[in-house]
């Protein structure tokens, strides 16, 4: 499957450097003919996204290296760098483009456009439609970020160039030059698809929120073993596309046996792996009261008292040790609040109501508990 997805990824990206600097040579010999800025600054935009194949390309390569003692983990967090280093250039494509396109504002020189050159330019539109809907595909077939970006980006450039097109358009049918504006208005949209990019993919690197879809089908896969009455604290860590390892907390009763446990997580970390290819690395449990009226009780108090409360999400993990009078539970908290503030009060609470126990809170910040 890794290997496949590689030789995919490689051969969307040679497609598309191929097109774009075959688009780029159509487009810079039709801007140098006929003098238009915008053109140029068009062919310029396409050779662009062929550097940025290119480099999809070595990281793609980078990325599927096996792991080693130095990095056991494997090498797929270098795509996302790959795709930093593609967002890179296309940020400084934007910048240039911009900034010759304000110098032919205030300095305008003439086009002069032919028949030929009109289509080329409109030949030009159809391939980027075509690549971007090619690119795109693939790219959600292989959930490769970088090509998706780059299909998305394909399908904007056949927009500008078609704007382009029209300016062309208009200056042969009326002699109103809009080149230059044309130029400015690719440049901005190059400059706001290059700091997207940036922004979703230092999102990837920094570490965002597990996809809900993907946690609520992991919670239902443990949730399908009868003995367990409930999921939380599941931490899924990303590195990199089709890479993903997690660690769980469980509810179990605590009448079971260290076998029965042992046999349990075991099930569990098979069947979520082979439903969604997450390695489950580490199971924690949490044992829950049976049989014990005064536990049952106690939890449906302390439960309403912590949930009176906006800043907390969820109560679990609630076990009570008649023999030493000792209650433990972990509370999830939203970041509207710090750690520090909210263990302060709870206890304080707590301590009101239930001076005749010992509480220990173990208190969790809300990751991907839903």
């Amino acid at each position: 499957m890794s290997d496949n997805r590689e030789r995919v990824i490689v051969r969307t990206s040679i497609v598309g450097i191929f097109a774009n600097v075959v688009l780029a040579s159509f487009k810079a010999f039709v801007g140098l003919v006929s003098g238009s800025i915008a053109v140029i600054l068009d062919a310029v935009n396409n050779l662009s996204d062929a550097l940025s194949s290119f480099v999809t390309i070595i990281g793609t390569k980078l990325a599927a290296k096996s792991p080693d003692k130095k990095h056991p983990l494997g090498y797929g967090r270098i795509e996302y760098i790959s795709a930093l280093i593609v967002a890179a250039i296309v940020l400084y494509a934007g910048i240039t483009s911009f900034t010759e396109s304000v110098k032919k504002i205030f300095s305008p020189e003439a086009a002069d456009y032919s028949i030929v050159s009109l289509i080329i330019i409109a030949s030009a539109v159809f391939v980027k439609i075509f690549l971007g809907l090619y690119v795109r595909k693939k790219g959600k077939e292989t959930e490769s970020g970088a090509l998706e970006a780059s299909g998305q980006d394909a399908l904007f450039d056949a927009v500008l160039s078609f704007s382009v097109l029209a300016s062309a358009l208009v200056y042969v049918l009326t002699g109103l030059s809009l080149e230059a504006f044309v130029g400015l208005v690719i440049s901005i949209f190059i400059i706001k698809s290059g700091f997207e990019m940036v922004a979703e993919t230092v999102d990837d690197i920094i570490g965002k929120r597990a996809d809900v879809e993907v946690v609520r089908k992991i919670k239902k896969l443990i949730k399908q073993e009868p003995e367990v009455r409930g999921a939380y604290d599941l931490i899924i860590t990303n590195y990199g596309p089709n890479k993903e390892i997690a660690s769980v907390h469980i509810e179990l009763p605590d009448t079971m046996s260290v076998d029965e446990v042992d046999k349990i997580t075991r099930r569990i970390e098979n069947k979520v792996y082979e439903e969604t290819g997450i390695i489950i690395t580490g199971i924690g449990v949490y044992s829950y009261n049976t049989g014990d009226n005064e536990a049952k009780r106690l939890e449906g108090e302390i439960r309403r008292l912590v949930r009176d409360h906006e800043w907390t999400l969820q109560l679990h993990g609630f076990n009570l040790d008649s023999e030493n009078k000792t209650i433990r539970f972990d509370v999830v908290l939203s970041f509207d609040i710090e750690r520090k503030e909210a263990y302060s009060i709870l206890s304080k609470e707590l301590e009101e109501h239930f001076g005749d126990y010992k509480f220990d809170i173990t208190l969790d910040f809300d990751i991907t508990d839903v």
